[in-house]
């Protein structure tokens, strides 16, 4: 690998016709025009089309599953029906733990396009896929073409980036609105911008923490706070907060955050203490919100989240931390390195926990990984791209071990082989992909690179379309034209209850909330706001169920044995490994 720093220039790599990595606006600092682009523009779109074919193609294969999945299509899907914006609900019932922007904008989808999977993923599938367009953006303008071009390259073909862009969780558009607010000040302090075009970046910067806000929270301007003050301890660039343009800055970011806060506030008293004191700082400070993982817990996230590109960290680290400063004093390197190693600390020191709480570094580290990769020697490149190959081996190698040995009452083994099917698919196309790329570095890293990158979306991809042989059965859907024909039957307003779980994809798919009892999981609060709505104990459910003419019930294998120890009246409509639904017979059943 080479060692040589970015600023030093890459005469010995002539055959790459890569510039100099300098810091814009420095001597040595890249001498083609920022138009200039290492693709033509056939290629460029060509590239362009293929990927969002690959992005948006497969949103519709897979089912939903729970929790994240089932519980953001319900809660836009009730959005849309009852037409309250403002209050969002799960499942009937008041929930106040994330902020409405997501829901509102599959809402909107929903009544754009009607209901089904891939509506359910669009916005996170377009944040995800603007956020590959958004570092590419930066990387050429605050750098150069060729760094903007494999900084995208990198994001794209990341698996922590790729996968969660397919699902339909919070922590990719926070992700997208975090990185859109660091690429934002990274573009408004290029040196040599007139006075409007700054302020027009920083209002822009300032807008998109305040839609990071409206995604998840008060994160979406602490974590950036937190990383401009302690790059400006480090790098001691005081000078920085001059162009910040503060006080407009904040306007902005109070009117497009506070309007809500401030309507759900007004119809719903008890929101401030909910969502600020608990959902912010107790979910940080205290356990058990069963999220909890030791302080090493986001290392294999790290590992696995961006493997493609773990090779060429140490030669990044290096080159990137040896940069010159702008003009003006600004270190863009150091701010993308403090905004990574920021909030992989805050979040490991954290008592909560998710894979997915590590998206928001992924569009600082992929410029970090695209300055370094722009500059790679073809040798280089081979020598990386022959581990992969390895490597890859080795994983084909350990899923014909391992992979088609599991099994369980929920997930039996002939999933699992299934399973190891598109494992071998996805596998086997990486590591064709990573040979062809492996050929192609003798005349050109820049080719290989992409072919690289390509393969390892593709790989990606695959694997993540196999985990539908699980999906289908954890998220019900092969139940559901039983239940729909009996709620049909039945007729409209009929009273569907949860007994002692909550069913996170269910809802969705029959369009019906439910009414819980017993344990009401994460939609405690909601029935202590509401507590009219649910039923507390099995007695309670016990006595309901048996004056009402007509009902439904979701439970668990469990709870459905503790009903017939009951002799509680009821008919089996369908049921699978983890949940059984039943109806309350009818006179006419009882003839039959």
């Amino acid at each position: 690998m080479s060692r040589r720093p970015l600023a030093s220039g890459l005469s010995a790599a002539a055959p790459l016709a890569t510039p100099p990595l300098s810091a814009p606006g420095t001597p040595g600092a890249p001498t083609a025009p920022p138009t200039s682009y290492p693709l033509s523009p056939a290629a460029f779109w060509l590239l362009l089309v293929a990927f969002a074919l690959v992005w948006f193609g497969v949103l519709d294969y897979r089912h939903l599953i729970a929790s994240d999945e089932g519980r953001y299509a319900e809660m836009a899907r009730e959005m849309w029906t009852t037409g309250d914006w403002i209050t969002p609900r799960y499942n009937g019932y008041k929930y106040f733990e994330k902020p409405p922007l997501q829901t509102w904008m599959n809402a909107l989808t929903f009544a754009a396009f009607g209901l089904g999977e891939w509506q359910a993923r669009l916005w996170t599938a377009l944040t995800g896929f603007a956020g590959v367009l958004m570092v590419g953006f930066t990387g050429r303008r605050v750098f150069n073409a060729r760094v903007g071009l494999f900084a995208a390259v990198a994001l794209a073909s990341a698996p922590l980036w790729s996968l969660l862009g397919h699902f339909n969780v919070l922590d990719m558009g926070l992700s997208f609105f975090m990185g859109l607010s660091l690429c934002a000040l990274l573009l408004a302090q290029r040196p040599g911008l007139a006075r409007p075009a700054v302020r027009g970046w920083m209002w822009l910067c300032w807008a998109a923490m305040a839609l990071a806000v409206l995604s998840k929270g008060l994160v979406g301007i602490v974590l950036p706070g937190a990383v401009l003050v302690l790059y400006t301890l480090i790098a001691r660039d005081w000078a920085l907060w001059r162009r910040l343009y503060l006080g407009s800055g904040l306007i902005v970011l109070f009117a497009i955050a506070a309007p809500w806060f401030v309507l759900v506030q007004m119809r719903n008293p008890e929101f401030f203490d909910f969502f600020f004191i608990n959902e912010h700082f107790r979910r940080f400070a205290m356990e058990g919100h069963n999220r909890d993982g030791a302080p090493w817990y986001f290392v294999p996230v790290f590992l696995v989240g961006f493997l493609p590109w773990l090779s060429v960290l140490p030669g990044t680290v290096r080159a990137t931390l040896r940069m010159p400063r702008q003009p003006n004093g600004f270190a863009p390197a150091l701010m993308l390195w403090v905004w990574s190693g920021f909030i992989f600390i805050f979040f490991s020191a954290s008592h909560s926990k998710l894979i997915s709480y590590l998206l928001p570094i992924a569009p600082a580290m992929a410029l970090l990984f695209g300055l370094y990769l722009a500059q790679l020697r073809r040798d280089t490149v081979r020598l990386h791209l022959a581990g992969y190959a390895i490597l890859l081996i080795a994983a084909l190698v350990m899923v014909a071990i391992f992979a088609g040995r599991p099994g369980s009452v929920r997930n039996p083994n002939e999933l699992y082989k299934a399973f190891q099917i598109w494992l071998y698919v996805a596998i086997g196309l990486g590591l064709a992909g990573t040979l062809v790329a492996w050929r192609l570095a003798r005349h050109s890293a820049r080719r290989a690179l992409l072919t690289f990158a390509g393969a390892m979306l593709l790989l990606v991809t695959v694997g993540g379309m196999g985990h539908e042989v699980f999906g289908r059965q954890s998220s019900g859907v092969l139940l559901v034209p039983a239940i729909q024909a009996e709620m049909q039957r039945l007729g409209p307003n009929v009273p569907f209850y949860s007994v002692n779980v909550l069913d996170h994809t269910m809802p969705y798919y029959l369009g019906h909330a439910m009414i819980m009892v017993q344990h009401p999981d994460e939609l405690d609060f909601g029935v202590k706001q509401e507590p009219q709505k649910w039923l507390p104990t099995l007695n309670d459910f016990y006595t309901r169920w048996r004056a009402d003419p007509k009902a439904l019930a979701l439970v668990d294998p469990d709870t459905f044995g503790k009903l017939e120890t009951e002799h509680l009246p009821m008919r089996i409509i369908a049921r699978d490994a983890r949940r059984v639904v039943i109806a309350k017979p009818s006179a006419q059943d009882n003839v039959k």
